[in-house]
């Protein structure tokens, strides 16, 4: 017999952190990396519409890292996996794409292509996540200040990214 996807613990209105400890569903900490969740579903709903190989290629390391990042917000008293390293590597790839990209000159109106409107939403889900964060911080519990930098980053990424599948050529 196969393992069930459901387990019944949750049940009562509670659910298991990744260090073992129980929480309220509602607590801001399951809300932000239940938020961090979601931005990896539409991080993955714009790779499969992405039209540029390389932008394609960042978005999968990036729903990969989000796994770490979330593991990382729901954990205790654990030291962060994302570190400034991973901040690092999203601010080369933020400055590698924009360089690519000539001098924005007026707002950007998401809609013309489906993979950048995905990565407009993308960026909207990662700043609320990064609020949610700043929300659990302010109700005193522990947070990574490199969690934080990372979803910030990501966002800017997000924006670069939908501008790249928007103005350049595909590959």
């Amino acid at each position: 017999m196969g393992s069930s996807v459901y387990t019944k613990t949750g049940d009562k209105g509670t659910t298991g952190l990744y260090t073992g400890e129980r929480v309220q569903k509602s607590s801001l900490r399951v809300e932000a990396y239940g938020t961090i969740d979601e931005l990896q579903a539409f991080l993955g709903l714009a790779r499969a519409h992405a039209t540029h190989s390389k932008v394609q290629a960042e978005l999968l390391d990036i729903e990969r890292t989000l796994w770490t990042l979330m593991a990382d917000v729901a954990s205790l008293g654990q030291n962060p996996k994302i570190t400034d390293q991973q901040v690092k590597h999203l601010e080369k790839a933020i400055d590698k794409f924009d360089e690519q990209l000539e001098p924005l000159a007026s707002f950007v109106i998401p809609g013309d292509h489906v993979s950048s409107s995905y990565l407009h939403v993308a960026r909207t889900v990662a700043r609320r996540a990064e609020r949610v964060l700043w929300r659990v911080l302010d109700n005193g519990e522990e947070v990574h200040e490199s969690n934080l930098r990372y979803l910030n980053r990501l966002s800017d990424l997000c924006f670069i990214l939908s501008r790249v599948e928007e103005e350049l050529d595909a590959e």
